[in-house]
């Protein structure tokens, strides 16, 4: 009965392991990988994953948070993220949502950067409403009504 149960603990385990890894980084092409060094020389915990056929989706621990990049699979950069608390909001970014969002909550907040510059990615509700909301530096807001039926899909 011992066996029994060590076996099926162990392969559990190993299910679990096997599930997890979709990737690592000696699947990724090696310019991605000289890419990302570059850029992020300090991170650890790195996890690869095929994003799609031509990107690279990296999530990483680097400078105490955690982080997700993005690769082209020639190794062109294309976007960073982190999550942020909403204490980090700046208070010009939260004018803006306070301009446009009446009785607004904050559900996730993060920042973005690409190539064209840095962004306050969040996801809020607004009374009955759920949105996308993108501001950059600039004070520049794209909004996105999530729909039911994307929410069904996540």
């Amino acid at each position: 009965m011992k066996n029994l149960m060590l076996i099926t603990v162990l392969l559990v385990a190993f299910s679990m392991q096997s599930c997890a890894q979709k990737s690592d980084s000696k699947d990724a092409p090696e310019k991605v990988l000289t890419s990302f060094k570059a850029k992020f020389p300090d991170a650890e915990k790195t996890k690869w994953e095929m994003e799609t056929d031509s990107e690279w989706e990296v999530e990483f621990n680097w400078k105490g948070k955690e982080y997700s990049a993005n690769f082209s699979t020639d190794g062109e950069w294309r976007e960073t993220e982190y999550e942020i608390k909403e204490t980090e909001i700046p208070s010009n970014i939260r004018a803006i949502l306070d301009q446009n969002f009446p009785d607004y909550e904050i559900e996730d907040a993060e920042i973005a950067e690409t190539p064209a510059g840095k962004y306050y990615e969040m996801e809020i509700e607004a009374g009955e409403e759920a949105y996308e909301v993108t501001i950059d530096v600039k004070g520049n807001l794209t909004k996105n009504k999530e729909s039911e039926e994307n929410d069904k899909n996540d």
